[in-house]
């Protein structure tokens, strides 16, 4: 089950706040006489600020998000702790993802968070195609616009039996460090065959982006599911903060950089 958090928590805001103006307003004239206020009240009025803060700041300055999944590898790993900066795409409205403010736009390279398009869940991958863009993907080689993306081998290394192959893309002002998986598996006669993840041609629309994880052979992206709209933006990821993949490790900041 999904639990839409950024919809409880302005619901609870706005009750807390409700019951605490009532009583500034009305209720609090009428019990004069009584020692103690209702229990309600006394919650309301105590939680309010704090969930008044709380929203602010992961509505309009930041919010925190764990990796979930090694869509994003080698860069972000399952269990990192990103910040993700909620005003560098522009001041947006809670839960409906409006944009009240615009301050700046998604650019090629940057590493997003987002909704995909009939998922309630959230996403991180990388933005490829800004609106209007041409994008192609064939053999591992990504090109926008006509134009092939600079690629740079890096080599590879054992990762179980599948080798993990590593390679930098230059992608605007961002350098990523993206990766595929060779596999004896993936081919019938046993040659080593790199697994590059679903390829084509896509035309981005306008108001939309195309992502891709940068674990290109096991990332469930535009490729996939279409292209991103601009309201289900929820910002840039902008640093690792933490890292902690379960409960029964200690949480590590070893990992703590800039996200490129």
């Amino acid at each position: 089950m999904n639990i839409d958090f950024p919809l409880i928590l302005m619901i609870a805001t706005f009750v807390t706040g409700l019951v605490a103006l009532a009583d500034k307003l009305y209720f609090a004239k009428r019990r004069e006489q009584e020692a103690e206020e209702p229990f309600l009240i006394e919650q309301s009025k105590s939680f309010f600020p704090v969930l008044a803060i709380v929203f602010v700041l992961r509505s309009f300055i930041a919010e925190p998000f764990q990796i979930p999944s090694a869509s994003m590898e080698p860069g972000l790993i399952k269990g990192d702790f990103i910040l993700v900066s909620k005003f560098d795409y522009g001041l947006r409205l809670p839960v409906w993802g409006t944009t009240l403010i615009p301050v700046g736009e998604p650019e090629r390279g940057d590493v997003m968070v987002f909704f995909p398009p009939e998922d309630p869940r959230y996403f991180i991958k990388r933005v490829i195609g800004l609106p209007g863009d041409h994008i192609e993907f064939h053999d591992g080689q990504l090109s926008v616009n006509g134009k092939k993306i600079e690629t740079t081998p890096l080599g590879g290394e054992p990762v179980y039996r599948p080798l993990n192959f590593y390679a930098e893309e230059k992608l605007g002002e961002h350098t990523a460090k993206i990766q595929w998986m060779v596999s004896p598996e993936a081919s019938s006669n046993g040659q080593m065959m790199v697994m590059t993840g679903p390829q084509g041609k896509w035309d981005v629309p306008e108001g939309h982006y195309f992502m891709m994880g940068d674990n290109r052979g096991n990332s469930a992206d535009s490729r996939v599911w279409g292209f991103v709209p601009e309201e289900n933006i929820v910002g840039k990821a902008v640093a690792i903060w933490m890292h902690w993949e379960n409960f029964t490790d200690i949480p590590s900041f070893d990992r703590n950089t800039w996200i490129n």
